[in-house]
């Protein structure tokens, strides 16, 4: 078994509702559409970095029937090897998410067995040269498996949704992802406010070797210990719905990453394909393929 990416992480069926707004609290909105998607982040993930052109294995967990086996079976349609995503008895995990008219969501996660996932278990595959992980699994999986590939396999950690992060485990951190929201949860610092180099900064010395901050039409912010602070400006673009753009931009960089891609060179792929994710029509988001961001680079001013 091989796999130029390993995604360990969460698996969700994803009921995503489309709404005018998000309801304050007490408040009925009525919809206008329902839609049951493929999702979690490990998932989501996984499934970009495949259709970027990436061998793709994944670990993680789904319950029995039903919701597990629409899961696989997403799996098996976009080529990621899941022969380490167990099956076991238990609801699979799922959210609900809600998307406004403007494309802005919120979302709730319900984790079922994807609680149950355990480090011991899982055998990083030779060839890897990317673990790719989140904070949808217990934070005891990752640095077990983080653990394993340091010095082997470059660490990629996408610490969402946000929670403590072990300062052991951000030091097994090659490339450290996060966004706003999440950078000012683990900082105390908000990048949107103007203070985006400081919260790099208390990122990076928290122990991984590169930090990149995701400010959706903001741009981006990150550092690298040879080339210190950078920023890089958004892609404008219609957006349809930014609901999976984070995971689009993860599995994006993971598959240019394990391509060889510079560190710059693939956050500036990553960014282009989340642009064209988030102004596709859902429908035909599963055509966006590398070559596609490569043309959408091409035709940018």
């Amino acid at each position: 078994m091989g796999a130029g990416v390993f995604v360990v992480g969460a698996l969700h069926l994803d009921v995503v509702v489309d709404a005018p707004h998000l309801p304050q609290l007490d408040e009925t909105v009525v919809g206008q559409g329902v839609a049951y998607r493929f999702g979690g982040k490990g998932g989501n993930q996984a499934v970009a970095a495949a259709r970027f052109g990436a061998d793709v294995a994944m670990a993680g967990r789904v319950g029995r029937g039903g919701f597990g086996d629409a899961i696989l079976r997403t799996l098996d349609e976009e080529g990621v090897d899941r022969r380490q995503v167990a099956i076991s008895e238990g609801a699979s995990g799922m959210s609900v998410a809600i998307v406004n008219a403007e494309g802005s969501y919120g979302a709730v996660i319900v984790s079922g067995v994807n609680r149950d996932i355990r480090g011991e278990e899982i055998e990083i595959p030779k060839g890897t040269r990317v673990l790719l992980l989140q904070n949808e699994i217990p934070a005891a999986v990752n640095l077990a498996v983080a653990e394993r590939a340091r010095g082997k396999t470059r660490v990629v950690l996408n610490a969402a949704p946000v929670r403590p992060v072990e300062a052991h485990l951000l030091g097994q951190v090659d490339v450290l992802v996060v966004n706003r929201v999440e950078a000012a949860g683990m900082t105390g610092i908000d990048p949107a406010s103007g203070d985006a180099a400081a919260a790099v900064a208390a990122l990076q010395a928290m122990g991984p070797s590169s930090v990149l901050v995701t400010l959706g039409a903001g741009g981006l912010v990150g550092a690298t210990q040879k080339g210190g602070l950078f920023r890089k400006p958004a892609h404008d673009v219609g957006v349809v719905s930014t609901h999976g753009a984070g995971d689009t931009f993860v599995g994006a960089l993971a598959a240019e990453l394990v391509q060889g891609r510079p560190l710059d060179a693939a956050t500036d792929f990553a960014q282009a394909a989340a642009a064209l994710f988030v102004s596709t029509a859902v429908g035909a988001r599963p055509q966006i393929t590398r070559d596609a961001v490569l043309t959408f680079q091409a035709e940018r001013p």
